[in-house]
């Protein structure tokens, strides 16, 4: 397996979404690749760093939605969203994430990539605040059994460099999903996250579970990142073949 690459190779096809991810928090558990592999779709298995595969709590702010080429979007552009994410392999050595939930605040947001994308955003009343030094992400889904979420995290001043783990964790340039019956891979690009070491305060969380991850965040998080965000694209999907 080629090792992660801190920066993504260039898009070989036409850019149809561009957004920003701000004030980002990355929680991750180590977890046994045996325990995920039932939740991967066809012609991917788990991705793995030193034998574990992870699993992320990711929260953050979305902004400047867009769909390429137009400008980014009003309102609905701009939201909070917590997604709940496996890291993937398929047999052609691309390497990417498996979102199993993606809480977001905006409905129509939602249906869209629901429809469009086949990932699977949920409704959920959401807000992102900063508390002194930590900031603060809360959601409450309106669908379901209605998981939520309080996440506290505290970042520091310790600027993460030449961390093999870290760059497996956020350097993914691509996401596997199912679209029409046939996995695809879809592509993205962005900077090289500018990544700080950071302290859990709080965690109460019920999307984990939800996702089908149960008892994973009853111990605290193996790695606990917060980045000031990228600016990213992506590029129509590729079929697996």
């Amino acid at each position: 397996m080629d090792p992660i690459r801190p920066v993504p190779l260039p898009l070989t096809r036409r850019v149809i979404l561009a957004q920003e991810w701000l004030r980002v928090s990355f929680l991750h558990w180590r977890v046994a690749p045996d325990v995920v592999a039932p939740l991967l779709p066809a012609g991917t298995r788990p991705d793995e760093h030193d034998g574990s595969s992870w699993v992320g709590l990711i929260a953050f702010q979305m902004s400047r939605f867009a769909l390429t080429p137009g400008p980014p979007l009003p309102y609905i552009g701009t939201f909070p969203e917590i997604n709940v994410r496996l890291y993937t392999v398929d047999d052609e050595g691309r390497r990417g994430v498996l979102f199993r939930s993606l809480e977001a605040s905006r409905v129509l947001t939602v249906l869209g990539a629901r429809a469009v994308m086949n990932v699977p955003y949920q409704w959920a009343r959401m807000s992102i605040r900063r508390d002194g030094d930590a900031i603060e992400y809360v959601s409450k889904r309106f669908t379901g059994s209605r998981p939520s979420s309080r996440i506290v995290v505290r970042p520091s001043a310790d600027v993460v460099t030449n961390d093999p783990l870290a760059d497996f964790l956020s350097a993914r340039w691509g996401m596997h999903t199912v679209l029409r019956g046939r996995t695809r891979y879809v592509p993205n690009d962005h900077e090289r996250w500018p990544l700080r070491r950071a302290t859990l305060v709080t965690l109460v969380d019920e999307l984990v579970a939800a996702a089908g991850l149960p008892g994973v965040v009853a111990r605290p998080p193996d790695s606990v990142l917060y980045s000031s965000g990228v600016h990213a694209r992506f590029s129509g999907p590729d079929p697996l073949r």
